[in-house]
C-alpha cells in the first residue's frame, strides 16, 4: 500500500526527513545556494555588529527565507527540467530561464530592502571612525 492516502505522525515526519534530504542536496551541490548562504551569514552579522533596529530583523529573515526558498524551487525546476528532456529544447531552455529571472528579481528586491536598512548603520559606522 502507498502512503498517499495515509495521515499521521509518521508520514509527517518522513515529509520533514525527505525535506531535509532535499535541501541537503542544495546546500552541497548548488554553488548559488552556498553563495547565498554565505551572504546571509555576513547579513546576520552585519545587522548584529551595526546595531540595526531590531524592528528590521523580522524583514531581514523574511528576505533571508524567502531568497533561499526561491533559489531551491529554481533548482527544483532546472532539475525537473533535465528529467524530462536531455536534449536542448527551447521551451526547457526558457523555463529555466524564466525560473532564474525569479531568483534575479528577488536578489534585487533583497538588495534594495537591504540597502535601505543598512544605509544608516553604515553611516553612522563611518562617522563615529
Amino acid at each position: 500500500m502507498d502512503d498517499k492516502g495515509r495521515r499521521g505522525w509518521r508520514r509527517l515526519l518522513a515529509s520533514f526527513v525527505f525535506a531535509g534530504r532535499g535541501f541537503t542536496h542544495v546546500v552541497k551541490k548548488e554553488q548559488n545556494m552556498q553563495i547565498h548562504l554565505l551572504l546571509s551569514c555576513i547579513v546576520i552579522l552585519a545587522a548584529f555588529f551595526l546595531d540595526v533596529n531590531e524592528a528590521h530583523y523580522p524583514v531581514l529573515i523574511l528576505l533571508i527565507g524567502g531568497m533561499i526558498a526561491l533559489e531551491t524551487m529554481n533548482t527544483a525546476i532546472e532539475r525537473t527540467v533535465d528529467l524530462v528532456t536531455s536534449e536542448y529544447h527551447p521551451i526547457a531552455k526558457l523555463a529555466k530561464d524564466i525560473a532564474a529571472a525569479a531568483v534575479l528579481i528577488y536578489s534585487i528586491t533583497a538588495l534594495i530592502v537591504g540597502y535601505i536598512i543598512f544605509y544608516e548603520p553604515i553611516l553612522q559606522w563611518f562617522s563615529s571612525r
